[in-house]
């Protein structure tokens, strides 16, 4: 009688805290930093293999952990709505694409592109939010927004080429966002509700490698297949620390704190994989990183106008991605 009488107090768990919450959203943030450590090593695995296997263990993870939780009737609940289905299958392609596109730029030696494609997604969230929201800016975010054109604009012209590998990291993360934005699901539920969507397809790849003996897992080294595998953990804990820490602490503290992420990947991209980082290219991001200061800033000012309510809207829209 004791014994079922002490379970409820075990059960419950204690209140997290604000300090809770930001170390969660750091150790996030910190992890996705140091993803292209991760990536280096499997530099000989085409990215699509290991953008298949990355989205099958992803999906393994987050059924199961829903699963424990019992919390696999909101994945049900979700892809029972064809509305949502179809808006989930969506954001599924999208973030299928921006994984493979920065599996595809850390492994190609464009660390440092994939590093400015998350330095002016804020930027581009802002763009389409005005072009498909009809959301209006005030002056500082409208100069926020000429700098980072000005940004891109050097470098295309400098370079003779689009930086197509931040851009198609940025756009589809921002759209990505923005439909998540519409769907009426929890973060983690939807994540599996996506990767539940395009698991099959994955699957069905990679047996196809499998098959024609070209399928890198189980072919190459134990370490490869180990990374492999924990595609899935390094893709859906710091998932899991975003999510809950972003519901802990102001949104404006979670739109500063994101710029850790790039920050460490450009570090990267410089220092240990010795990218180029002429001085063209460091005006280009000057302009940007100007962009991002009067953004922020601005931010920040409005947010001490108006305080900012403890628990910010769904955490969806900081997924890395990555």
């Amino acid at each position: 009688m004791s014994s079922m009488s002490a379970a409820p107090s075990l059960a419950t768990p204690a209140t997290p805290t604000r300090h809770q919450g930001l170390m969660a959203v750091v150790c996030a943030f910190l992890i996705w930093g140091l993803l292209p450590l991760y990536l280096k090593p499997m530099s000989s695995v085409p990215a699509l293999q290991i953008m298949s296997h990355r989205l099958l263990w992803c999906c393994a993870f987050v059924m199961s952990w829903l699963a424990w939780r019992g919390q696999l009737g909101n994945v049900r609940a979700a892809l029972s709505d064809r509305a949502t289905l179809l808006r989930l299958f969506l954001t599924a392609l999208l973030i299928s694409c921006n994984w493979i596109v920065y599996v595809w730029g850390v492994n190609s030696g464009h660390v440092l592109e994939t590093s400015l494609g998350y330095f002016i997604n804020p930027l581009v969230n802002v763009l389409l939010g005005v072009l498909l929201l009809k959301e209006r800016l005030n002056r500082p975010q409208w100069t926020a927004v000429a700098f980072a054109f000005l940004g891109v604009a050097w470098l295309t012209f400098q370079t003779g080429k689009l930086p197509w590998i931040a851009l198609s990291l940025a756009l589809s993360f921002g759209l990505y966002g923005l439909i998540r934005k519409v769907v009426k699901v929890d973060a983690i539920a939807g994540l599996g509700a996506e990767t539940l969507l395009i698991a099959p397809f994955a699957a069905i790849y990679l047996a196809w490698l499998e098959i024609a003996g070209a399928g890198a897992f189980g072919n190459t080294t134990l370490t490869i297949d180990i990374m492999l595998f924990a595609g899935g953990l390094v893709t859906a804990i710091p998932l899991a620390l975003f999510a809950f820490g972003a519901r802990l602490i102001p949104y404006s503290t979670v739109g500063l704190i994101q710029y850790i992420g790039p920050t460490m990947q450009l570090f990267l991209g410089i220092f240990l994989y010795h990218e180029p980082f002429t001085q063209t290219r460091a005006i280009g991001f000057a302009m940007i990183w100007m962009a991002l200061v009067i953004y922020a800033g601005d931010g920040l000012i409005r947010a001490r106008r108006k305080p900012v309510p403890v628990a910010p809207p769904q955490a969806d829209d900081a997924l890395s991605v990555k």
